[in-house]
C-alpha cells in the first residue's frame, strides 16, 4: 500500500540536530531574513520562528518535494513569515536574487540524508531496508544508485566507493558488484548489501559499522554531488550575508566535516603573499571570523535522546568583510 501525504509528514517529525547550539550560533535579532538552506521537515525553522518576533522572516530551500510539503504543515502556524522554494542549495545566489533578497543575517547548512529519508524504504538510502536502489535526494532528476552500480566501470565505481565512503575494501567491494551484475541487474538494496557482505572479509565484518554502510554512504553522495558543490556554496553563501550575518553549517561525516573546515580556513585567512612578506600584499581581505575555532558537538543528554546525532559537528562562521567575489576568477 502506497504511503499517505500524511504518513510522510509523521515521518518527518525527528528532533533537529545541536537545536540550541544552532540558534546560538545564528544569533538571531529581533528581524532579519535567515536562510534554512535544507530545511526537511521544518525542525529548526520552526524553533527560529517560534523564538524570534514577527520581524524575522525564513527561506527554506530543499530538494525533496515531500520534505518541503512536510515543512509548509509545520511552518503553517506562522503564516506570512515564511517563504518555501524546492530548489538545490548550490541554487542559493539565484534563489535569493529571484527573491529580491540583496542580504541575509543567516544562513543554516544541514548537510547530509535525513531521518526521513533513510527511514522511508521507497527511497532507497538504507542498507537496513529493503527498497529499491534509489538514493536520489531529489526523486523526479537525476541518477539513481541502480543505474551507477549496474554501468559504471569497475575502477571508477571502486574510486567512488573508496574517496567518498573511505572503504578499504573498495575494489573487492566493486568487483564483486561487476561479477554480479554480469548475470543480471542489481535492483534493490538488499542485492547489494548481500554482494557487499560477500565482498568484505568474514574478520573484517565482525568489526566496525556494518559492512555496507561505507558503500551505501559513498553511492549517496555521488548521486547527489554532495562533495564536490560545498566550497563554492560556501562561498556564495558568505556573499549572501550581510556584515555581521552568521553561517552554520552541520555535518555528519568526516568527508563534510574537512571541505567545511577548509572552505572555513581560506574565506577567513585568503592572504596568499609568501610567509616571508613582512606585510600583506596580495589585498585578500578576510571575509569571516570564525565564531568556534573547533567544532561544536551534541551534549551527552542530546547523544541519549537522539542517537543519530552522534557524528553531527557544527562549525559557525561571522561575515566580516561587505566584498566577496562570488565566483572563483571572477
Amino acid at each position: 500500500m502506497a504511503e499517505s501525504f500524511f504518513d510522510n509528514a509523521i515521518s518527518f517529525n525527528h528532533l533537529p540536530v545541536l537545536l540550541e547550539e544552532v540558534m546560538a550560533g545564528l544569533n538571531p535579532g529581533r528581524e532579519g531574513v535567515y536562510v534554512d538552506c535544507t530545511v526537511g521537515g521544518g525542525g529548526h525553522s520552526r524553533a527560529l520562528l517560534e523564538r524570534t518576533d514577527p520581524g524575522v522572516k525564513l527561506v527554506g530551500l530543499d530538494q525533496d518535494s515531500e520534505a518541503l510539503a512536510a515543512a509548509s504543515e509545520k511552518l503553517a502556524p506562522f503564516h506570512g513569515r515564511y517563504t518555501l522554494v524546492r530548489s538545490n542549495f548550490m541554487d542559493l545566489a539565484r534563489v535569493l536574487v529571484d527573491l529580491g533578497l540583496e542580504a541575509v543575517n543567516g544562513i543554516l547548512f544541514d548537510l547530509g540524508v535525513s531521518s526521513y529519508q533513510l527511514d522511508n524504504p521507497a527511497r532507497g538510502f538504507s542498507y537496513m531496508r529493503e527498497a529499491p536502489l534509489d538514493m536520489r535526494m531529489d526523486s523526479e532528476s537525476g541518477i539513481t544508485a541502480k543505474e551507477l552500480v549496474n554501468t559504471l566501470p569497475e575502477r571508477e565505481l571502486a574510486d567512488i566507493i573508496k574517496r567518498f565512503g573511505e572503504e578499504r575494501w573498495a575494489s573487492r567491494i566493486a568487483s564483486f558488484i561487476i561479477k554480479a551484475r554480469e548475470n543480471r541487474a542489481i535492483e534493490t538494496t538488499a542485492e547489494l548489501v548481500e554482494i557487499i557482505k560477500k565482498a568484505v572479509p568474514a574478520a573484517a565484518r565482525r568489526e566496525g559499522p556494518h559492512p555496507a554502510k561505507r558503500t551505501f554512504q559513498a553511492l549517496r553522495i555521488a548521486v547527489n554531488n554532495e562533495l564536490e558543490i560545498l566550497p563554492q556554496v560556501f562561498k556564495d553563501a558568505v556573499g549572501a550575508l550581510a556584515p555581521g550575518g552568521r553561517l552554520c553549517v552541520i555535518t555528519f561525516h568526516s568527508l563534510e566535516d574537512r571541505i567545511t573546515k577548509d572552505a572555513f580556513k581560506k574565506l577567513a585567512n585568503p592572504c596568499i603573499c609568501p610567509p616571508r612578506f613582512p606585510v600583506c600584499t596580495c589585498g585578500q581581505m578576510p571575509a569571516i571570523r570564525l565564531v568556534n575555532n573547533r567544532p561544536v558537538t551534541p551534549t551527552e543528554q542530546e547523544l541519549a535522546e537522539n542517537p543519530r546525532s552522534r557524528s553531527a559537528k557544527l562549525r559557525v562562521a561571522e561575515k566580516i568583510c561587505s566584498v566577496l567575489k562570488n565566483r572563483e576568477g571572477e
